[in-house]
C-alpha cells in the first residue's frame, strides 16, 4: 500500500518566515548550493521515496543501478529547487515562465464563452505558473487541498489574485465539486492534477513508460461529462532563474459513449504526460508506488 502524501508543506510558520527573510538577501543560487550540499543528500536516504524512485529510473526507464541512484538525488534537488523557488516568489523574486509549446491552442480556448479544463501534473512547477502567468480574459481556478498551511495559502492567494487565478479548496464533503461546475458553467477555466491516484477513490489503468499504472478518474470525468475541450500543461525548469511552459490539445470524439470518451482523453493525457517525463525524468515529483 503506497503511503498517502499529507497534503502540507514541511516546516512550520517561523520556518518558512526565515526562509523567505532569507530568499530576499541571499542569492537564490547560494540557497540551492545549501540545499544541495546539506539537505538533498539526507532525503535522498531517509526518505522512504526513494524506493518508489528507485523503481521508476531503474525498472521504467531502464536506467543502470549507478545513474539510478545519481537521478534520485537529482530528483530530490529539482524538488528542493522548485520548493525554494516559490518561496522565493513570496519573498519578492520573480522567474521568467515562457510559453513555448502550442500557446495558440490555450489562446483559442481562451477566446471562447464555454470554459475549459487544464489537465496539468506534479512535474516541475506548476504552481509558479499561476504567479506569473496571467491568465487573460479568464478566470483560472487551481484545484489546492484544503488543509495546507495557513501561512502558504495565503502567500499563494496573494500573488494568484494578482493574475485572475484563484484556489479551489478540495473539500471532505466533495462540496469543491459544486464549486468547480459553477466556474466551468461560467465560462471560466479550472486546473486539475491528473497524474497521481494516491488516495483516488476511482481510477482508470493505462499503459506509461511501457507498464500499467493507475491514473484518477475524477479530473477526466470533468471534462467528458460535460463535453468540455483540455489542454494538458507543464512547467518544467530550464535554468536558474526560468522555467518553460508547455500546453498539448488532448483531443477525444465527444460524441462516443461516455466511457469510450474517458479511455480516449485518458490515452491523450498519458502519452502528453509520458513525452514530457522522458524530457525532464528527474522533474517528475511522483515520490510513490506508481505502478501496478
Amino acid at each position: 500500500m503506497a503511503r498517502q502524501w499529507k497534503g502540507t508543506t514541511f516546516g512550520g510558520e517561523r520556518l518558512h518566515k526565515s526562509l523567505i527573510w532569507a530568499l530576499r538577501y541571499i542569492d537564490i543560487r547560494l540557497i540551492y548550493a545549501f540545499a544541495a550540499l546539506f539537505i538533498v543528500p539526507i532525503c535522498s536516504v531517509v526518505n522512504k521515496s526513494r524506493k518508489s524512485a528507485y523503481d521508476y529510473f531503474r525498472n521504467r526507464l531502464n536506467y543502470g543501478w549507478w545513474k539510478s541512484i545519481w537521478n534520485i538525488y537529482l530528483n530530490h534537488y529539482k524538488f528542493a529547487q522548485v520548493v525554494i523557488d516559490k518561496f522565493a516568489m513570496y519573498a519578492g523574486k520573480r522567474f521568467l515562465v515562457e510559453v513555448e509549446n502550442n500557446a495558440e491552442a490555450y489562446h483559442k480556448l481562451e477566446a471562447k464563452s464555454e470554459g475549459f479544463v487544464i489537465l496539468s501534473s506534479h512535474i516541475g512547477n506548476y504552481e509558479i505558473a499561476g504567479y506569473t502567468f496571467s491568465s487573460g480574459a479568464k478566470r483560472m481556478n487551481i484545484l489546492v487541498f484544503a488543509h495546507e498551511k495557513e501561512f502558504v495559502m495565503r502567500n499563494r492567494s496573494s500573488l494568484f489574485d494578482k493574475n485572475n487565478v484563484q484556489m479551489i479548496a478540495v473539500q471532505e464533503d466533495m462540496s469543491h465539486l459544486y464549486e468547480i461546475d459553477r466556474e466551468l458553467r461560467s465560462g471560466s477555466i479550472v486546473t486539475l492534477h491528473a497524474d497521481r491516484s494516491a488516495g483516488a477513490t476511482k481510477c482508470i489503468e493505462g499503459i506509461f513508460l511501457g507498464h500499467t499504472a493507475r491514473f484518477p478518474l475524477g479530473p477526466l470525468n470533468v471534462v467528458t461529462m460535460r463535453g468540455l475541450d483540455a489542454l494538458a500543461a507543464n512547467v518544467t525548469k530550464v535554468a536558474w532563474n526560468r522555467y518553460k511552459l508547455s500546453f498539448t490539445q488532448l483531443e477525444y470524439d465527444k460524441s462516443a459513449p461516455r466511457k469510450e470518451q474517458t479511455k480516449q482523453l485518458s490515452r491523450e493525457y498519458i502519452a502528453a504526460l509520458e513525452e514530457c517525463v522522458k524530457e525532464y525524468p528527474t522533474q517528475w515529483f511522483n515520490f510513490y508506488n506508481f505502478w501496478i
